[in-house]
């Protein structure tokens, strides 16, 4: 099941905070990045942000659960609408995950 737009774009300004938020269209779902670094994933209309121990650290409850079948576990986040929970668990998150690929064209 793909997501709902208005549920991609609740969590973009959700997140807005953080950094420059911007997401990228992948079979019907979402990839999501704060300042070009990929941190998470937007799937069936639930938020799913990437294993790092700082984020673990910041996290409310502790809940792993793979976006889609045959993917690794990410953190399963059920309170989206905690915006400043949000923005600290993704400010927490980006110093432990690789900078973006640079893509020579």
């Amino acid at each position: 099941m793909a997501s709902n737009a208005d549920f991609v774009q609740y969590i973009v300004d959700q997140c807005s905070r953080a950094g420059d938020i911007a997401v990228r269209k992948m079979m019907g779902d979402y990839c999501i990045y704060c300042d070009g670094i990929i941190f998470g994933l937007i799937c069936d209309s639930n938020l799913y942000v990437k294993v790092t121990e700082p984020g673990r650290a910041v996290l409310k409850e502790v809940d792993m659960r793979p976006p889609y079948p045959g993917a690794k576990n990410y953190f399963y986040i059920s309170d989206v609408d905690d915006s400043d929970y949000l923005v600290e668990l993704i400010r927490a998150t980006l110093p432990a995950l690789p900078p973006p690929k640079i893509r020579f064209k």
